[in-house]
């Protein structure tokens, strides 16, 4: 859990926590406009690395395409099956603890993805979306190819470690690539109605008593303008963040991978969201480490469909 003086130095020391001090701890990150695509600050963004949780983002993605298609809606019920529980009672495994006969709708197993990151939740949409998981995958990689993501592959819906534990197996990414995602989620769907909210309970009506549902992102409420998107961690991924914020019309993107601990990330996030807002000049480099992606004259980030 984030220390609550973490937050305090938020609040009251912004230019102490926020100046040009050094960046670090991290693999790769990157921050985007929402709006133009341009890239405001880059650090190893094509440096591959698994997005553990992220990765339910392009469950997302895949599923919003499927309810504008007309091919499911947002109140499609799907009864839970043993499989779907398995997934969530796994060692590590964050749930929505789906119990075998459950019934829930399509908006309520998003709500699930995306506040508590339940893994069973993500293997739920996928099946039923798909038919079997590895098809789902396969729309998975499809939209991720139509995106521009062209250093990304995924084989979960839920970014959770593939049985082998070998990283080059599992789900893997870039910054550069998840910012591409994160961009078209804002511009062209409903995600932040979900991963803004910081509360909500599940199962109402299913289980007594419900389960009050906490988002695992802590800038939420903290960082002004935040409202998602999507935290992740496992062992080989590291602590990981997918972030945006919208102050005065105006939208920006973060995305860090592969921190040692929640409360750095959290931290070196909130300073890049607070840079990024603050305009600093075009030449915004890294400081604690020489850049293997240049931020300066860094290419826009533009996915491929159309706007």
């Amino acid at each position: 859990m984030i220390c609550r003086w973490f937050f305090c130095l938020l609040v009251l020391a912004p230019a102490a926590l926020f100046g040009r001090a050094p960046l670090s701890g991290y693999k790769g990150a990157i921050v985007v406009d929402a709006a133009s695509g341009d890239v405001l600050f880059a650090d190893n963004a094509n440096e591959i690395s698994p997005p553990a949780s992220m990765t339910k983002l392009m469950t997302y993605a895949v599923l919003a395409d499927a309810v504008k298609a007309g091919r499911v809606s947002l109140k499609t019920v799907w009864t839970v099956t043993t499989a779907d529980a398995r997934v969530g009672a796994m060692r590590h495994s964050s749930s929505a603890h789906l119990q075998a006969g459950e019934h829930y709708s399509v908006d309520e197993l998003i709500y699930a993805m995306m506040i508590p990151s339940a893994n069973d939740a993500a293997y739920m949409v996928a099946h039923n979306l798909a038919g079997n998981v590895p098809a789902f995958v396969t729309m998975m990689n499809a939209k991720a190819q139509a995106l521009g993501m062209t250093r990304s592959t995924f084989r979960t819906p839920n970014g959770f470690p593939v049985p082998s534990h070998r990283i080059a197996e599992g789900d893997l990414t870039t910054p550069h690539d998840f910012a591409l995602l994160c961009r078209y989620l804002v511009t062209h769907t409903d995600i932040l109605r979900y991963t803004s909210v910081r509360r909500r309970p599940f199962g109402v009506g299913q289980r007594f008593p419900p389960l009050e549902m906490t988002n695992h992102n802590h800038l939420l409420g903290k960082v002004p303008g935040v409202d998602g998107l999507k935290t992740g961690f496992t062992d080989g991924a590291g602590f990981c963040l997918s972030a945006t914020a919208q102050r005065d019309g105006h939208r920006i993107i973060v995305i860090m991978m592969d921190c040692p601990d929640a409360k750095s990330r959290d931290l070196a996030v909130a300073r890049l969201i607070e840079r990024g807002f603050a305009s600093l000049p075009v030449q915004l480099q890294v400081i604690s480490r020489p850049p293997a992606t240049p931020s300066a004259g860094a290419p826009a980030i533009h996915f491929n469909v159309p706007q």
